[in-house]
């Protein structure tokens, strides 16, 4: 098939600002492109110019950027291209499948208004956008979702909460969760585990790494857990306030900030460590939380995210509101968390995800065709 992928935010951004980056290759969406590729399909991804990298780079499918003509007047989680509508209206006939991402974008408007029996909308938001009070998602959703999206072919949800969401305004919502994949290649396993647990994360409030960080200051406090050590993985405003933390409360021996590392790195850092902390204040679905997973690492996360059933239901770690210490003791102690990741790895590939959504599609088509 020829597939039509639109995903005009390749990666997120904190307060509106879009960070600088020189690659989108280790974006979702475009290791899920090649996952079709992969399948034996082709490939043209739309989105917003906003998230071209800046070093020039060579796509193995057709990527097209828009310009954001709706920059500085809507919200960042709301991009608009008059030329991206034009595309879609010019180029529709050539494609077998429109995969959009999230019902709530213009994006998903253009879709449902030029080729509703071609797309298929891949749901991840489980609630309104809290922007402006809630007010242009929820508008959005009563007016543009229940009048526009009718004849949509099917509506697929990363999560069980996205599933409950969206079937409010639609009508036509697999039954099938498909979540985020990944390309596990590269993500290598180790059996060994170090006396480590990471956190993957952007330094910023809403992580919650300083709740984090005062949890494994107790947990050293256990006996015979003295020498492990907290690996924190990313960069952010809050680096230089939770260095100091940590040196307030003595540990720069135990815990380690990393940075920004490469996948590579992140991966031998992730097989190796007994779990990935969590502890969000807002965060949804989280690719790190999958990443640890097909690493054979366990979570241990709070129920904010949408994935915190699938971890305990499939029992790949701790999935609870106010995890402690003695959490971080149960996962060091139980490795059945760790061969659970393990089995359950094949499934959460990106070609796996991609070979979910054809079916759906295709399912979809012929139940609507008889």
């Amino acid at each position: 098939m020829n597939i039509l992928v639109l995903n005009p935010i390749l990666f997120s951004g904190e307060e509106n600002l879009i960070p600088e980056v020189e690659s989108i290759k280790d974006t979702m969406i475009y290791n899920m492109c090649l996952a079709f590729i992969e399948l034996g399909h082709r490939v043209t991804l739309l989105a917003m110019e906003d998230y071209r990298p800046q070093k020039e780079e060579e796509y193995d499918f057709e990527l097209v950027f828009f310009k954001n003509e709706g920059k500085g007047i809507l919200p960042a989680a709301l991009p608009f291209s008059s030329k991206m509508y034009k595309y879609i209206k010019q180029e529709e006939k050539h494609y077998h499948m429109i995969l959009s991402s999230e019902a709530f974008g213009f994006h998903t408007f253009f879709a449902a208004l030029v080729a509703p029996e071609k797309t298929v909308i891949w749901q991840e938001l489980v609630a309104h956008q809290r922007k402006m009070k809630t007010i242009p998602s929820r508008l959005w959703h009563r007016l543009i979702v229940t009048l526009f999206f009718r004849k949509v072919r099917v509506t697929i949800g990363r999560s069980f909460p996205a599933v409950k969401f969206i079937s409010n305004y639609i009508a036509h919502v697999s039954a099938q969760i498909v979540d985020h994949g990944i390309d596990i290649s590269q993500f290598k396993l180790s059996r060994q585990k170090k006396q480590q647990f990471i956190v993957i994360a952007q330094l910023v409030g809403r992580k919650q790494i300083d709740q984090v960080i005062d949890i494994f200051s107790e947990f050293l406090k256990m006996s015979g857990y003295e020498s492990f050590k907290l690996l924190i993985a990313g960069r952010g405003p809050l680096e230089a306030t939770l260095k100091q933390l940590v040196g307030r409360l003595s540990l720069e021996e135990n815990i380690v900030f990393l940075g920004f590392v490469s996948h590579q790195e992140l991966n031998s850092y992730l097989s190796e460590s007994y779990a990935s902390l969590v502890r969000t204040k807002n965060d949804l679905n989280m690719v790190s939380i999958t990443e640890s997973i097909v690493s054979g690492t366990p979570v241990i996360c709070n129920r904010v995210s949408a994935l915190s059933g699938f971890i305990e239901n499939n029992r790949l770690g701790i999935a609870k509101d106010n995890w402690n210490e003695e959490d971080l003791v149960a996962i060091v102690g139980n490795e059945e968390y760790h061969k659970n990741c393990i089995a359950i790895r094949e499934k959460l590939s990106t070609k796996s995800a991609a070979t979910r959504i054809v079916d759906i599609f295709l399912q979809s088509k012929n139940n609507l065709s008889r």
